[in-house]
């Protein structure tokens, strides 16, 4: 691609379809790129295909008019089904990923399509998807996730919105009366995870400045079992359900936790939000400030702060390695998490409380 901005579209498209067949996160992550479509095409209708278990992140964005969700492991019959909903339905559609699978329902879906591809190109198949799309992306593994998903803004000539759209919450969700702190003390995997006595600290300091703490976690049973253990003794609040934790992080006068898709939808949501990083380089997976980032994250810091984003580090000189744990696999220790000192991250915690 060139530096020079492509043209706007002739015509302004009237039905579009973004495909982001992703985890939660990643889903997330894509909607500053339909934000930048609806302000661009005020008039037209915008569906969203994603997974099911990622349609949440989408829950009442009003920038999306539908929502087509598939199965995480579709059967030939669900594919079929919806290769059959989806037959030139849309004037335009957009996939933000180089698979083989967005790409081939792009291609069903409408006769002008844009899309993510790898770089060069080594099979058949990545010959083929780029003869399939009118206008490509290729993808760029030093950029950050959300400013990604907007080169494809950019390749359709519309103007970037950088702003992350929170799904909408349930107004009728009990919430502590006083000042609350929501608490991910639960990622889903190990290397990601800080120390119990780590949490237990930051409960006990937000305990004396009268701040109360609501804990949020999946029903999962190892988790809840994890949950009990950090939290034993800790007059805790256990919340599962996406709904309700949009609308306790709405509220919530900080959110701290790791870098999962619960910190990103926190910090969409416009709360305080303190990030725990360790392996993890926040340059590409840095929660992305509510109105959008002036300037790109470090790979490396003590406390770095955008917006309403704190992100706290232990940098060590392998900091970011971007492995799953010192020991390169999923249920791994992290050095630079076990290492990281509560007073650090009380002292991020109690930056985002003056500034809230």
């Amino acid at each position: 691609m060139t530096d020079q901005a492509p043209p706007a579209l002739a015509r302004a498209p009237r039905r579009v379809l973004v495909i982001t067949l992703a985890r939660i996160g990643d889903a997330l992550l894509t909607t500053p790129l339909i934000r930048s479509l609806r302000r661009a095409w005020p008039d037209a209708t915008i569906d969203v295909l994603t997974f099911k278990g990622s349609a949440a992140m989408f829950r009442g964005n009003p920038d999306i008019a539908g929502i087509l969700t598939l199965p995480g492991k579709p059967s030939a019959a669900d594919s079929l089904r919806l290769a059959v909903r989806l037959w030139r339905h849309y004037d335009l559609a957009i996939s933000t990923q180089s698979g083989d699978r967005p790409t081939f329902y792009a291609a069903l879906a409408a006769p002008y399509r844009a899309g993510v591809v790898a770089p060069g190109v080594r099979t058949v198949s990545d010959t083929i998807k780029r003869w399939l799309l009118q206008r490509a992306v290729v993808t760029d593994d030093t950029r950050h996730r959300v400013d990604q998903a907007l080169q494809l803004a950019d390749a359709l000539g519309v103007p970037r919105v950088p702003e992350l759209v929170a799904p909408a919450g349930d107004p009728a969700t009990p919430k502590p009366a006083a000042p609350y702190a929501v608490i991910h003390a639960a990622p889903m995997f190990r290397y990601k995870q800080w120390t119990k006595d780590g949490w237990r600290a930051l409960a006990a300091h937000l305990a004396k400045r009268g701040v109360g703490l609501v804990a949020i976690g999946s029903p999962d049973p190892a988790e809840q079992a994890y949950l009990r253990d950090v939290w034993d003794g800790v007059t805790t609040v256990q919340i599962a359900a996406w709904p309700a934790t949009t609308a306790l992080l709405q509220a919530a006068s900080v959110y701290v936790g790791p870098d999962t898709s619960v910190t990103h939808l926190a910090a969409a949501t416009g709360c305080p939000t303190v990030a725990l990083f360790g392996p993890m380089d926040p340059r590409l997976w840095g929660p992305w400030p509510a109105g959008g980032m002036t300037k790109p994250w470090q790979a490396s810091g003590t406390i770095q702060h955008q917006g309403n984003v704190w992100i706290v580090q232990n940098p060590l000189p392998c900091l970011p390695c971007g492995y799953e744990g010192c020991e390169r696999h999923v249920a791994s220790h992290s050095q630079c998490l076990d290492e990281l000192a509560p007073t650090q991250v009380i002292r991020a915690v109690d930056d985002a409380l003056a500034a809230a």
